[in-house]
């Protein structure tokens, strides 16, 4: 059942008996009550007055007296200025709650064969270094809007786009030429992302030292730049790389097929997947032929040194560098020929790109160009921009070596787990298996919550040991109290208590345990409202708000020790129900919650 639309449907029966008019459904706000008042729901009662011709508070006293009167859901009113305060039935609460347990995928729609096909874009890293703390957020929030989607009845396909060619590619491939010596993931013991991502560091490092010596001869910081034979050498390799000579092209794909192993090595950890992967090094040419296309319909210019650019200023922008002097492609290009070749592959409804907001531009300039180019899609791309990850001693920087390495953090944070669960003696009595397993699903999923529960728009500091907390808004918190409502159903199972078929309507249910309900009812709400608006935080602040309430009711009232045997099963049903949508939330957010802990 669903009360909100009973409500509205006797609302809407009250302003015809009342009022003598017919009016549209939009016109009911229905909002949930304050908690400094008495009361379930509350209707605004402002949109009204135009029909009843009286006062916000005569408004609220008319509709609320039909309501207690004619309909079976309102016991009683109560009306503070223009807001009129429901308070419904203890009866259709019980029945509410039947109604939930009897959906086990509840709040969730099911996917048709036609329903709308989202593709979602993220991960998306360079082949020159491993994955970060930046990476994280981004894979974690592409996989949870994605998995949010789903829930709402969308088709997806997940998809990465690697950047696995560029300026920066080579700059690892040419130092591990000239300094590498041979050495292989094999020969140094470490995963081959890290070993690139360490000859990507390094050039930075020479290229630094050959910098200070060129100025230390006389040259300006623009002249040495100009002169750097490293830099020089580094353009020379994308240009015989591009023109595919055979030896440039063999280092590539040996060094990146070592930076694709330790990749899936992450992504296995982090529990994220994709259903089709994209390469930059094949969508770059279609690219560059939509690009010539374009300059041949005169939709581009080409300036003197054989660039191409595409003048924007028409849309308030400026001019945007499409190809350049040399012929090689920039993002810009490459972004333009996937986006083609994804159109062609898939019947995409909407394209949705998960990247970091420094890249708002990119995405305004990308949508223009396919537009331009004539692409019915162009319009219709959603940026799902999202703010930056930082540690409470500041920003990372790649090129430096200073960045927060994914599997580094990974280990941190499940070390962490086992560190703090055990000074609390949370795993006391477990197994040695069981112990590794819940460290990982502890560590992991603190990381997984603490970050997704933040708004994606907002810039946000990462503290891991605070993140681990058992106490507050955490993942171990809500995690924890999964385990607790599982173990209370474990215990009514070996006392040998079943649960009825049907639950007593007339039980004396408490207002804490109304709250409950409602908490649960409202779980559909917020997955719907997270997928329209692409805000999977929603998801987080409902299921911590969930076992927070969950948590108080536990310490004040019996439920194993309830002797009233009716009471004690709508507690039961009650528990089952928490510890269900708490973890079909969690699920959402790729997190697994323990049964026991």
């Amino acid at each position: 059942m669903n009360i909100e639309q009973t409500l509205q449907e006797a609302i809407l029966q009250a302003i015809k008996d009342l009022y003598g008019a017919d009016v549209e459904v939009s016109s009911i706000t229905l909002q949930k009550t304050k908690r400094e008042f008495t009361g379930h729901y509350t209707l605004v009662t402002f949109p009204l007055l135009r029909i009843s011709r009286k006062k916000p508070e005569e408004t609220g006293q008319d509709i609320g007296t039909y309501l207690v009167k004619n309909s079976e859901v309102v016991t009683q009113f109560n009306v503070i200025k223009g807001f009129l305060n429901l308070t419904i039935a203890p009866a259709v609460w019980v029945r509410l709650l039947e109604d939930i347990d009897g959906k086990p995928d509840y709040g969730f729609v099911s996917v048709a064969d036609d329903a709308p096909l989202f593709m979602v874009e993220y991960s998306s890293p360079n082949t020159n270094k491993p994955l970060h703390l930046g990476h994280v957020r981004n894979n974690l929030l592409g996989h949870a809007l994605s998995e949010v989607l789903k829930a709402n009845g969308k088709r997806v396909v997940k998809t990465n786009l690697v950047n696995d060619r560029g300026i920066h590619i080579c700059k690892s491939m040419l130092a591990w030429n000239l300094w590498g010596n041979g050495e292989t993931p094999a020969s140094s013991g470490k995963k081959g992302d890290h070993l690139v991502g360490d000859y990507y560091v390094l050039f930075d490092q020479k290229y630094k030292e050959e910098q200070s010596a060129l100025r230390g001869k006389g040259l300006s910081k623009e002249e040495a730049e100009a002169a750097s034979p490293l830099m020089e050498q580094t353009r020379e390799m994308l240009r015989d790389w591009e023109a595919g000579d055979r030896e440039t092209v063999a280092l590539w794909e040996k060094m990146n097929g070592w930076v694709y192993e330790g990749f899936d090595e992450t992504y296995r950890q982090l529990g994220v997947s994709f259903d089709k992967i994209y390469h930059e090094s094949d969508t770059y040419l279609p690219g560059k032929e939509e690009v010539m296309r374009g300059l041949r319909e005169g939709l581009f210019y080409q300036k003197e040194d054989g660039s191409v650019w595409a003048d924007l200023s028409s849309d308030g922008l400026d001019h945007k560098l499409l190809l350049r002097s040399d012929g090689t492609s920039v993002y810009m290009t490459q972004d333009i020929g996937t986006a083609k070749l994804r159109f062609d592959d898939y019947p995409i409804d909407t394209m949705i790109y998960v990247v970091g907001n420094e890249q708002n531009y990119h995405f305004q300039v990308l949508s223009i160009l396919l537009d331009r180019l004539g692409f019915e899609f162009g319009k219709g791309l959603v940026h799902f921009s999202y703010g930056m990850v930082e540690l409470p001693d500041g920003k990372m920087k790649s090129r430096e070596g200073t960045v927060v390495d994914a599997d580094d953090l990974m280990a941190e944070m499940i070390e962490t787990a086992r560190e703090i669960s055990a000074e609390l003696g949370k795993l006391d009595d477990a197994t040695p298996e069981e112990v590794e397993a819940i460290a990982r699903m502890v560590g992991l999923g603190a990381l997984k919550y603490f970050i997704l529960k933040v708004d994606p728009k907002k810039n946000m500091t990462f503290n891991p040991r605070e993140s681990i907390d058992f106490n507050g808004n955490t993942g171990p918190f809500i995690q924890y109290t999964h385990a607790r409502v599982r173990s209370i159903l474990r215990k009514a199972e070996e006392q040998g208590m079943t649960l009825p078929e049907n639950l007593d309507p007339t039980v004396p249910i408490s207002v804490k345990e109304e709250g409950l309900v409602q908490l649960l009812s409202e779980f559909g709400t917020v997955v719907a409202q997270a997928g329209s608006e692409y805000n999977v935080s929603l998801i987080g602040n409902y299921v911590y708000d969930l076992a927070k309430e969950f948590n108080q009711y536990y310490h004040e009232y019996p439920i194993l020790r309830e002797e009233n045997a009716s009471l004690r099963d709508f507690r039961l049903l009650l528990c089952r129900n928490v510890a269900r949508t708490i973890k079909r939330g969690m699920k959402l957010f790729g997190i697994d919650v323990p049964e026991r802990m």
